[in-house]
């Protein structure tokens, strides 16, 4: 029997719900009937709308899709714009103000605070400069993740942007494909690095050559079944295929459309396409796919880049990301940016677009450590943009604690999540970068901080990773976290082995100075990562290197902020919330 979702969807689905976002809008918050709410909000999630949670009714995340994190200056000062006059909640973040953008680990915007009178409005002005909301969330194509640079980058092999363009706009509004079982999250990479991080994704291709007749061509290995939720993580298998690119969305097709036939959509936890390539194997993925999808002979795998790849990886010799200055083929410079747990002021994003255009920037990418990347700065005027006062926030050089940092949406607006997520992770960086000395020969190092098992901070691939929990301490209910090791991709990619369970948060700092301690002492060599440290020893060996400990860390939301209404606000009890909103109120004027 399908789930009730798959009833819902069966009722309304697709582009369709644009209309009924329209009639909303106007009719008002009250128009939607109590007892639909819960039908409504899994369908509005097909044009990029996510409701808040409990304490924050009539609230909504609006997320924009931008393929592989691309934009123009025009672009990102609209979304500053909207951001400002849309984005304002009741209550200013202590962190971040009152109005911001987040950048996500898929490389699309999110924005908070909106009401659904005021969606008609924003997409108006989203889509005058070329930007939309459609597929941003559903169970459908989801933004297209790889490399900002695409085409700008001296180190790649194949330039995917025109590629990705023609993926986005085959299956963004395709009724083909509209309506999955579930989220499909596709990744392409043309570069050396891995910068798609396809070995998390339903569906990846990743660069390789392959010698056919008599001729080396360059294309892509495709790869299937991978994602991180759920506790139960997978690599992306290799389905033995190679695609040229003027294939890969025949391919991509292909494997939308048998996920489409074939996943599960009485389940919804089993419905992910990695639960299929379990059941199946990549052997039977791949004939199901030559036999009933593809119309023509699917090349056996090619000889692919993975021993180069050090997007994440790990590696004690590279960052692997994208932040500081880069070559770009045509003799340019691309300039990576830091965001911290990529949190931009909307006044931020705005001037950052303003020099970007001033400077003959004719591209912005987000990138998937949520971070920000600016094209095509010419040499002469490299020193000139790196002096801009917004550089000193927004750093080319952070601290390898800042750098390292990404955190989810977590409880501020977040249903799925338990603790504190971004504020917390800012603290955290800041006294490690206050108090903690790294281990010679370390300048790369990851914490991911991730408010549950949804693993929206990709907590499994990074050095540590923290996954939201809770426990008891002094008595007391708090917010804790388990802590994973050694998590990375690259040419072996690893997921983390979890070895402290329910650190309280106030404690996991003092872990993470203990660990490194332990870590400097006891590895072989000042040239051995930590990755390679960690992977040397079993997890009764990896749970002895450190405890948690108070320090003069001071973990202000150490309470159950989940039972909060805003985790910040002054009187945060339930019954202080201000939702539902009044549709006439306006939202608190900005500063300047």
């Amino acid at each position: 029997m399908p789930s009730k979702v798959e009833r819902w969807k069966d009722e309304t689905y697709g582009m369709e719900i644009r209309d009924h976002l329209l009639r909303f809008a106007e009719e008002g918050w009250d128009a939607i009937p109590d007892d639909e709410h819960d039908a409504w909000f899994e369908r509005f999630k097909w044009w990029g709308l996510y409701h808040q949670r409990k304490g924050q009714e009539s609230y909504f995340m609006m997320r924009i899709g931008t393929p592989m994190g691309r934009m123009n200056p025009e672009q990102l000062r609209t979304v500053g714009e909207v951001a400002k006059e849309y984005a304002t909640g009741p209550v200013e973040n202590p962190e971040f103000g009152d109005a911001y953008a987040d950048f996500t680990t898929r490389q699309s915007i999110q924005l908070h605070w909106i009401k659904i009178e005021d969606i008609p409005d924003i997409w108006d002005e989203l889509e005058s400069v070329g930007l939309s909301t459609i597929q941003a969330c559903g169970d459908s194509w989801r933004n297209i993740v790889g490399s900002p640079v695409a085409g700008r980058d001296a180190d790649e092999l194949i330039d995917v942007w025109p590629i990705v363009q023609e993926l986005h706009e085959t299956f963004k509004g395709n009724d083909l494909y509209s309506n999955l079982p579930r989220k499909w999250k596709v990744a392409m990479t043309g570069d050396r690095r891995g910068s798609g991080q396809g070995d998390i994704n339903d569906l990846a291709f990743e660069p390789a050559v392959k010698e056919i007749d008599g001729e080396a061509v360059e294309g892509f290995n495709v790869n299937v079944g991978g994602g991180l939720s759920r506790k139960e993580p997978r690599f992306a298998r290799d389905i033995d295929v190679f695609c040229r690119p003027e294939n890969a969305a025949d391919v991509a097709a292909g494997m939308s459309a048998l996920f489409r036939d074939y996943g599960d959509r009485e389940d919804r936890f089993n419905a992910r396409i990695k639960f299929l390539v379990d059941e199946w194997g990549p052997e039977k993925v791949r004939s199901v796919l030559q036999e009933e999808y593809v119309d023509y002979e699917l090349p056996t795998a090619g000889q692919g880049l993975r021993d180069e790849y050090d997007y994440n990886a790990g590696h004690s010799d590279s960052h692997g990301d994208y932040v500081g200055v880069h070559d770009q083929s045509d003799g340019q410079n691309f300039v990576g940016l830091y965001v911290t747990v990529g949190r931009m002021g909307a006044d931020d994003v705005i001037e950052l677009a303003d020099l970007a255009e001033e400077y003959g920037s004719e591209m912005i990418g987000l990138t998937q450590r949520q971070n920000v990347i600016v094209g095509d700065i010419a040499d002469g005027d490299l020193d000139d943009f790196l002096d801009e006062d917004l550089l000193d926030e927004h750093s080319p050089d952070p601290h390898p604690f800042m750098r390292g940092s990404i955190a989810c949406t977590g409880t501020e607006y977040c249903s799925l999540s338990i603790v504190e997520t971004k504020n917390r992770m800012v603290r955290y960086g800041r006294w490690l970068r206050d108090n903690v000395s790294l281990p010679e020969g370390v300048d790369d190092f990851h914490i991911h901080l991730s408010g549950c098992t949804a693993s929206c901070a990709q907590p499994q691939i990074a050095d540590i990773s923290l996954r939201g929990m809770k426990t008891r301490k002094d008595g007391d209910a708090v917010e804790a976290f388990d802590v994973g090791l050694g998590g990375g991709l690259g040419e072996n990619p690893t997921f983390a082995d979890w070895v402290k369970m329910r650190v309280p948060a106030d404690e996991v700092p003092g872990y993470i100075a203990n660990l490194l301690e332990a870590f400097e002492a006891e590895r072989e060599s000042p040239e051995q990562s930590f990755r390679d440290f960690v992977a040397e020893r079993d997890e009764d060996e990896l749970a002895a290197l450190a405890d948690g400990e108070e320090t003069s860390y001071e973990d202000p939301y150490l309470g159950n902020t989940k039972m909060t209404w805003y985790p910040y606000a002054e009187d945060t009890d339930m019954d202080a919330s201000p939702a539902p909103t009044d549709p006439n109120d306006q939202p608190l004027p900005s500063d300047d």
